[in-house]
């Protein structure tokens, strides 16, 4: 059985909730729902081997203690006119909490920005971009990341074409001991 303590997040302070225990069940309904979330719980239950009341009731407990997150559509860039996928790594001037905020709230303003990860080492962010095409990006670029306070050196890397994608984690089934 895998247990784990679900901890949140409200400014520098950090609330555990309650020791959560998955069983071989938990696992099998996160695993099928990861790799589709749109799955009706009657068609969940068969595959994980329950009656459709309890496995509702399972689900409803892995959001409740935020196992699930959300649920979300995997929608195809270039059928929406995005051409390309650019990974930019930004380094700031300063790294102050108050500058790295400052920095990650811009972020949030930025719809090209799908990803965005605060790093260790040279690289401060790490971002994922999406754009219509190299002009678009280029402008993005110029525009919001170079003009925006504090950052010192931007570094892109355009992605030729993606040759894996496995939203989410591994969950293995592993029997109690």
């Amino acid at each position: 059985m895998f247990c784990a303590t679900l901890n949140l997040e409200f400014g520098p302070y950090i609330y555990a909730m309650k020791l959560v225990k998955l069983d071989l069940t938990d696992l099998r309904i996160l695993r099928e729902l990861q790799q589709d979330g749109s799955i009706t719980n009657v068609a969940l239950s068969k595959k994980v081997g329950i009656s459709p009341p309890p496995c509702l009731r399972r689900v409803r407990a892995l959001e409740e203690s935020g196992y699930i997150r959300g649920y979300y559509a995997d929608i195809a860039p270039d059928k929406m006119g995005f051409g390309i996928t650019v990974f930019a790594m930004v380094s700031l001037t300063n790294h102050s909490e108050s500058d790295i905020a400052h920095f990650s709230k811009l972020i949030d303003g930025w719809p090209q920005v799908r990803e965005s990860y605060l790093m260790t080492g040279d690289t401060d962010f790490l971002l994922k971009i999406v754009a219509e095409d190299w002009e678009a990006f280029q402008k993005f670029v110029t525009s919001q990341i170079s003009g925006a306070p504090n950052v010192a050196h931007i570094k892109s890397m355009p992605a030729m074409r993606r040759t894996k994608y496995a939203p989410g984690v591994p969950i293995e089934e592993k029997s109690s001991s």
